[in-house]
């Protein structure tokens, strides 16, 4: 039997995750939720103060981004999200920036893709 694939977006990790364990009982043969951003980097793993820490640049400490070089900070720290100011909110791409990547039977295609949508998620 031939494997589609699936990608689909959500807003909420948690919410992915309900998904995922639907999807799971559905024998799917693979499925995984991950976040994505437009910015390399794991995101901010320590409070630091911005006072007196050792920041490279304003995309450091708002997207919790790792910065190559100083031009790269630079372009960073210009996106609206670094000030605070954008709709994103918590220094994020806005959106749904939650990955759920999903592998199933043929046969069970349709049917993983109206569970993800019934659950909020656009694939």
């Amino acid at each position: 039997m031939a494997e589609k694939n699936i990608l689909a977006f959500f807003h909420a990790p948690d919410q992915a995750e309900a998904i995922a364990a639907k999807l799971r009982s559905l024998r799917v043969i693979d499925v995984k939720v991950d976040r994505f951003s437009r910015y390399p980097g794991t995101g901010v793993d320590s409070v630091m103060n911005p006072i007196t820490g050792e920041i490279s640049s304003l995309g450091v400490l708002t997207q919790g981004a790792d910065v190559s070089s100083p031009s790269a900070g630079i372009l960073m720290a210009a996106d609206p999200a670094a000030s605070g100011m954008s709709d994103g909110g918590n220094g994020g791409a806005t959106g749904k920036n939650i990955l759920l990547t999903v592998v199933v039977e043929e046969n069970n295609y349709e049917q993983a893709l109206r569970v993800i949508r019934e659950g909020g998620g656009e694939a």
